[in-house]
């Protein structure tokens, strides 16, 4: 048998808390969409992980859409996908499909990251049927990803 033996502050990073016992429980409730920070001000980035809901895009997703389109009249976007879509509930898509057909003429550049196919070949259909300019980049390719979002 094979046992690790984990530090205080590997279980503080990686959402443990200590109990008033002294031993470490897992802390259940994250946020499974997060924004990327240091973007480029033009654009937004999204990190989806775990089970995606509706609550994250209504609480993460859309207000920073909306800010973003307040404030350039345009919409560049990024999702980078580190769980499979099928992890995605039923009012997650539903709550993405809405921002899409709302910000219909607001998309200029939306860039996809991940390493499943299917998304690509989704992707790829999608994007004749939308506006704007719709991408797909492998997660090794996520900085040429942010550049080619931003327009640099």
């Amino acid at each position: 048998m094979m046992v690790k033996i984990y530090s205080e502050e590997h279980f503080r990073k990686n959402k443990f808390k200590e109990s008033s016992t002294n031993k470490f429980k897992h802390i259940n409730k994250t946020v499974m969409i997060t924004e990327i920070n240091n973007l480029p001000a033009n654009m937004v980035g999204f990190r989806a992980t775990g089970e995606v809901t509706e609550n994250d895009f209504d609480n993460t997703v859309i207000p920073k859409v909306k800010e973003l389109v307040s404030a350039t009249d345009t919409l560049n976007y990024m999702l980078v996908l580190d769980t499979s879509v099928k992890n995605f509930t039923a009012g997650a898509w539903f709550k993405d499909a809405v921002m899409g057909i709302k910000k219909l003429t607001k998309w200029n550049r939306a860039a996809i990251v991940s390493d499943v196919q299917g998304v690509k070949i989704f992707t790829d259909i999608f994007s004749v049927l939308m506006p704007g300019e719709f991408k797909v980049f492998e997660h090794k390719d996520q900085q040429l990803a942010v550049d080619w979002v931003s327009g640099k």
